[in-house]
């Protein structure tokens, strides 16, 4: 008695996933005897790779040498290969093996050069990210490992290490009658970096193990300061962003060395120096000055990740207008069965209105992602070739990360067509659906992205609405330590690309299970 129960309960969910199956096939006859389909999704994939390399093409950069145009410098690129700021001035001796260095740092003043709203004069002013303090590097050649406590601007203490990795301490700022004591100890591999108010009492602040650094490193002061940026609403929405120079100046004394390092005179470096300006160039004061066992150090810059530069999403403008071909072919898929009445066949076929509407989905969007992925792939590729051909620098990012962002697209255009798809069983006429699915995808994106609205409201759009899918393809996240433009209209999104992906799913669903209401209720 027990095989003869056993039996049929094994065979349903074989006969239930051979009748899939069978759906899914006839749904893939059924779009690849369409022609107008198949060349509508082969249309939405060649946009996406002519508009991309075409925007590639007409993007050319260059630097001037005098009256001259030449091809820009290379960028420094650190540890972990991303690219880097690095620029600052440098007291510096090496240290062989394990030691430690100890300063108090009892002043950090600076400049900011014509600031709003006057623009007419240089002023005093420390930037919130300027940075004085003690720091282990590999050598004075930039983008090499380091590890540095330092006092700043308006962040109180950090330990930082290798231009990504930020660790606060005590906040406050520090002047003559409130000192601020650091301390930095290499023992091995890692590096712990200390605080103190008294030079007596001390706090840790973090620990590191830069990548790489040899048994010789170089120990020192360091200041440097970045630009004073400033972000402007313009007349006509979105905004304007201005960077200004501007320069530290730091007052060490009580500096105190352990370990292997041999005496004399410091050696003083400006890491990175370079003038854009004739003001920067005549009227710089980077250096070191000593007197009596009391350093002022001048410098300017910046220790971080770089921001500027090209990324290679920017190579994928195309894929908001293969996007809107995409969500017409994905309407019509399902909008001309019910204009045609073919509907009431397909239910006869297969009664059950949630397997019929998963086949579907699940073609349109397998369809989608097979047609676009390799689009994809040749513009990102080909359009990095044009770009640098161009002249233009491209920031670097893992081979992970360049992955998410290829994948990510083809699956932000697969899941879109899939709503779009939704949306067209609950309007059930084509010009509806694509409309609205053009509303709630493509309209936020735009207007997000194009300076036509202030940066919080374009943010809230790319939280609240299907757009937030657009963070799948940003490749450069942003840094807490690194004052930025961080807008829409500047390529970093308010989502983490992986969960604006997921809002995108999460409206996508939610169509699906209004579709599949619709359908249980009335066949057309």
């Amino acid at each position: 008695m027990s095989t003869g129960i056993a039996a049929p309960a094994r065979s349903e969910p074989r006969a239930g996933r051979h009748d899939f199956a069978h759906l899914l096939r006839a749904e893939w006859t059924k779009f690849r005897t369409v022609r107008g389909w198949v060349i509508g999704m082969l249309a939405a994939a060649l946009v996406v790779v002519l508009l991309g390399l075409l925007s590639a093409s007409g993007n050319h950069s260059s630097c001037d040498s005098g009256p001259v145009e030449t091809s820009c410098p290379a960028v420094p690129v650190g540890p972990d290969g991303e690219a880097v700021a690095d620029a600052f001035t440098f007291m510096h001796r090496p240290l062989a093996g394990d030691g430690a260095i100890t300063v108090r740092v009892t002043s950090l003043t600076g400049i900011i050069t014509y600031p709003p709203p006057d623009h007419d004069e240089i002023v005093p002013g420390v930037v919130p990210w300027a940075k004085a303090g003690i720091m282990v590097k590999e050598s004075t050649r930039q983008g090499t490992a380091y590890a540095a406590v330092m006092v700043t601007g308006a962040h109180g203490v950090r330990m930082q290490h290798d231009f990504t990795q930020d660790t606060a301490g005590r906040p406050g700022g520090v002047t003559a009658e409130s000192p601020r004591w650091l301390r930095l100890v290499r023992s091995g591999d890692t590096l712990t970096g200390y605080e103190s108010a008294d030079g007596t009492s001390w706090t840790e602040v973090g620990t590191a193990r830069p990548a790489g650094l040899p048994s010789t490193i170089q120990v020192g002061l360091f200041v440097t300061s970045p630009g004073d940026l400033t972000v402007k609403q313009a007349d006509l929405g979105g905004s304007i962003e201005q960077v200004r120079f501007t320069q530290a100046s730091a007052v060490f004394d009580h500096v105190g060395l352990q370990g292997d390092t041999p005496s004399g005179a410091w050696s003083r470096d400006v890491v990175g120096s370079s003038g854009t300006t004739d003001w920067e160039r005549f009227h710089r004061a980077n250096g070191v000055q000593e007197s009596g066992g009391t350093f002022t150090l001048s410098g300017s810059g910046d220790i971080a990740p770089r921001m500027d530069g090209q990324t290679i999403e920017r190579t994928l403008t195309g894929a908001l207008t293969g996007l809107i071909l995409v969500v017409v072919v994905a309407v019509m898929y399902i909008a001309a069965e019910y204009r045609r009445g073919l509907i009431h066949t397909t239910l006869l076929a297969e009664p059950r209105r949630g397997r019929v509407l998963a086949a579907k989905a699940l073609m349109i969007g397998a369809v989608t992602f097979c047609a676009t992925l390799p689009a994809v792939v040749v513009t990102v590729v080909v359009g990095e070739r044009i770009l640098r051909a161009n002249g233009n620098y491209i920031l670097p990012v893992s081979a992970l990360t360049e992955v998410r962002v290829l994948i990510g697209v083809a699956a932000l255009l697969a899941v879109a067509a899939v709503l779009a798809l939704a949306l067209g069983v609950v309007f059930r006429r084509g010009v509806a659906a694509v409309v609205t699915a053009v509303v709630v995808i493509v309209v936020p994106h735009v207007l997000a992205t194009t300076s036509v609205l202030p940066d919080s409201a374009a943010q809230w759009l790319l939280r609240l609405t299907p757009a937030a899918g657009f963070a799948v393809q940003q490749s450069v996240p942003e840094y807490a330590h690194v004052l930025g433009h961080y807008a829409p209209q500047a390529g970093y999104y308010p989502l983490a690309p992986w969960a604006g992906f997921a809002v995108l799913c999460g409206y996508t669903a939610a169509a699906l299970g209004l579709a599949l209401l619709r359908l249980r209720r009335a066949d057309a």
